[in-house]
């Protein structure tokens, strides 16, 4: 029997790409902050079409969440410009809004500020900002293994969205031909926070199951963003990084899009 056979036969996920995931190129930015970038194998050329990381110290760099609901808050901006404005390191997506361009299509609170009280079905959150000393400052929370209604007391921030992993380590979205830039946001298993972006455009699954072949030891993966909404933006003294995210395949946004609800971090 064949090796493809046979994980089929026990049920294994086949991840089969172009060619082969390379390991991530790091770079040192600041104390606590590294830019990584990979070739995605699902593409036979390799012009632009990378999977880029910004590694981040939760210890060194706190997270924080903005929202145009915010009466202090109260404008959509591009992710450069929320940065600019907020005075920000770097600055993604905090999950995907509803048709107003305000409120999350989930559950989304701050320490001062609630954008949607509403619990989805979506089953995993990112709680950070703690008020103990002694739990981890991010974490993301996976409804099947933790104890969200107790967890939640735990922090004063907290976003919920679409699961990508779960805290088993298994793909749990479905195979599919659409694809869109995505962005993401994961922890790994010495506690950093990931920001995660891919301009090109990629099938949920199949870029959950690159994201499984690297070694960057995931732990765990919420999606935040798809299509031209979908962005990232990092400035240190040493680099400024820009994405902004596709249609489906093939388009392109024709500007960049403002966006409600955003994720930021900055030196503790």
């Amino acid at each position: 029997m064949s090796l493809i056979k046979l994980a089929l036969y026990l049920g294994f996920t086949l991840i089969i790409f172009p060619r082969t995931v390379s390991a991530v190129q790091w770079e040192i930015l600041a104390d606590g902050l590294e830019f990584g970038k990979v070739h995605s194998p699902l593409y036979e050329t390799y012009t632009n079409q990378y999977i880029h990381f910004l590694r981040i110290d939760p210890t060194i760099y706190e997270l924080t969440l903005f929202n145009s609901s915010h009466p202090d808050q109260g404008q959509r901006l591009s992710a450069r410009d929320w940065a600019n404005r907020e005075g920000l390191t770097a600055v993604i997506n905090a999950a995907m809004f509803q048709q107003d361009y305000l409120r999350s299509v989930s559950y989304m609170r701050s320490d001062n500020h609630v954008n949607n009280p509403r619990v989805s079905g979506d089953k995993t959150f990112l709680a950070f900002d703690p008020l103990k000393s002694d739990i981890p400052p991010i974490r993301i929370i996976d409804i099947e293994c933790d104890d969200f209604s107790s967890l939640r007391n735990d922090y004063r921030s907290i976003v919920q969205s679409i699961r990508m992993l779960s805290c088993r380590g298994r793909n749990v979205w479905q195979e599919s031909d659409r694809r869109w830039s995505i962005a993401a946001i994961g922890t790994d298993t010495t506690g950093n926070l990931l920001f995660i972006h891919s301009t090109a455009p990629h099938s949920v699954n199949e870029f959950i199951n690159i994201l499984r072949a690297l070694p960057i030891n995931l732990q765990r993966a919420m999606y935040m963003e798809g299509g031209s909404q979908a962005q990232m933006f990092v400035r240190t003294e040493k680099k400024t990084l820009e994405f902004v995210g596709n249609y489906s395949s093939g388009g392109r946004a024709i500007a960049v899009t403002a966006i409600p609800n955003v994720l930021g971090i900055k030196r503790r």
